[in-house]
Parts: C-alpha cells; structure tokens; sequence
C-alpha cells in the first residue's frame, strides 16, 4: 500500500513538471501592485461678470448736476453671482471724493446695485465701479464720467465752467450766445429769451429754475410754419424772434422786442422786401424790410415787453448776424400763441 501512494505522488510531480509556465501563472492570483486613486470633484470655475453703468437724476446735454444735489449711480450686473459685492468710487476733476461698497441684489435675471452720491463742489464727476474676484465671480471693472457739477446762481459776470455749461445748454437749444465762459451781456440776452420761453421772470440770471428747466430740456422752440421752408418766426407772446431751416429745424433764437398797444406789430405772413446795413437815422441797425416801415432790425433798447414803434427790436450785436442770414423774399411769420 505504502509502495502504491508513493507511486501516485510521483506521477502528479511529473505532470506538474510537465506543465507550461504561462499555464501556472494563470492558475495562481495576481498580487496588487498598486493602489486604486481615490476619485476628485472638479473644482468650479468662478463666472466672468459684465457690467453696465448710467446716472439717475441727471438732465441736459451735456448732462450736469446741481452742486450740494443727490444723483444715482445705477448698476447692472450679468450673470447675478449671489453674496457679490463691488466698490464704487467717486472722482471730481480726477480727485477722490468718495468710495463705498455696496451689495449686488437680484433683480429681472441679473444683479442691480444704486448708490447715491452728492458733491458740494462744482467740477467733472466720474465714477469708476470694481468687483474684486471671487470663489464664484471672477474680477471686471468699469468706468461712467461725463456729469458736470455746477453752481447754478450765475448772473452779469460770472466765469468758469458752470457759465460755459450753461451756455452750452442754451446752444444746444438754439439759442444764440456766445460760448466763452463769461456771463456777458449775449449770454445774458440769451437767458432773457429762454426766460421768455419758459414762463420765468425776464431777467439776465441763471439759477436753480432755469438749470432745472435745462435739464428736462424746457424751451425748445415750436415752430408753426414747417412749410414755408427757410424762414423767421416771431412769436409775440413769448416776445422772441426764430431762423428756421428747411424742414423746420430751429438755427436761432433771439429775444425781441414787438410793438406797443398803442403802435403794434401787424400780425400775418411777410416777406422780406427790402435790406439797408448799418445805422439809420432813427437808430435802426441792419434793418430788414417786411411791410411798409416795418422791419427786424437792432436797436439800442430792446425791453423784455412789447415797445417798439411796431418793428421787431433786436439786441443790436444781434442785428448783423440777422442781417446776413436773412435774404430778400424770406418769409417772415409774425403771430401771437
């Protein structure tokens, strides 16, 4: 018996000799050589803003804000990043007057922020926005300049900017004045005008009612007769004379002065017959002729009322550049609102 298992043993040693290597390994369990990695969340890429700026409680053209007045800086934020905040900063003729940091807020599927500001001097004001990077928002910036502080109570003889922002805003609407930066005797005939077509006291100053009025863009001429192409206008009631274009575009504005009741302007529509320059015996300066003895012409007084002999009175500075506009046959409209 012991002879026969010894046998046995033997011939299994003999086939396992006999096997090849390749069939071993695969009978025998690969050892682990290295570690599974554990698995990672990517990390989230912080959004990319954009920005956009405008001024609130701001008028004219170019816009300008009474000194000591509160405007609104307005921000609108795309994509809204919840918890965002950004830094506002204020700068008056490129000096640092303010900074604050204010929350972006949702509002109409972007990011809205408001924020107040008032200066008590009068220069350019330019506002420049930063949003610092975040772990959700990424950095931007932006800039918004262009509204002028200004003083508003400017009479005979004031200077600087607020008086050149003034006169600006009276060009703008066709008013003719001078652009100088001096409160001069034109400018104050041209603030005697918009006076006049604004309702306000007819006198030779600014203030906080005709900047107002400037703002909303007020005193803007109506012209009444489109149609008869290049012509002028005077508007007895407002006491103001008008060039106007083809197609009814205002060039100028001027103050007049219309005949007294007791001597008034004919009413209807003329047309300029006759020219004279420079100064005639009754003092009228570059007259020009539209019925009879009646003329537009310069004159050393011109009243902010109806006081003429029945001419139309202008500021005799005035008068040439009347005077070289107008043609003979330009019709000239002379009515009462």
């Amino acid at each position: 018996m012991i002879r026969r298992r010894i046998t046995l043993l033997c011939v299994v040693v003999a086939c396992l000799a006999a096997l090849p290597a390749s069939a071993i390994a695969e009978t025998t369990p690969a050892a682990s050589s290295t570690p599974a990695a554990p698995s990672t969340t990517p990390t989230p890429v912080p959004a990319s803003g954009q920005l956009k700026l405008a001024f609130e409680h701001v008028g004219g053209s170019p816009l300008f804000a009474l000194v000591g007045r509160r405007i609104v800086v307005r921000g609108v934020v795309t994509p809204y990043v919840a918890g965002q905040s950004v830094t506002v900063g204020f700068y008056v003729d490129g000096r640092q007057v303010g900074m604050k940091a204010v929350s972006v807020l949702a509002s109409a599927g972007a990011g809205k922020f408001d924020v107040g500001f008032a200066s008590n001097d009068a220069g350019l004001l330019q506002v420049r926005v930063a949003h610092a990077a975040t772990a959700q928002q990424g950095a931007f910036s932006a800039r918004l300049g262009g509204v002028r502080y200004v003083h508003p109570n400017l009479g005979l003889g004031a200077r600087g900017e607020s008086v050149r922002l003034l006169q600006s805003e009276l060009n703008t609407l066709h008013y003719a004045v001078p652009l100088t930066g001096v409160l001069d005797e034109g400018t104050g005939q041209a603030l005697v005008a918009y006076r006049k077509m604004t309702g306000l006291e007819r006198i030779p100053y600014a203030g906080k009612q005709v900047f107002d009025r400037l703002a909303r863009r007020a005193g803007s001429f109506h012209v009444r007769y489109r149609s008869d192409g290049r012509h002028v206008e005077a508007n007895l009631t407002r006491q103001v004379l008008a060039e106007i274009e083809p197609g009814g575009r205002v060039r100028k504005i001027y103050t007049t002065s219309s005949g007294k009741p007791s001597t008034p302007t004919v009413l209807g529509r003329f047309s300029v017959y006759l020219k004279t320059p420079g100064e005639n015996s009754e003092g009228m300066v570059d007259s020009n002729y539209f019925i009879r003895g009646y003329a537009i012409h310069g004159y050393a007084e011109v009243p902010t009322y109806a006081a003429s002999h029945g001419c139309l009175r202008v500021p005799i500075p005035d008068a040439p550049a009347i005077y070289a506009w107008v043609q003979t046959g330009t019709p000239v409209d002379v009515y009462y609102e």
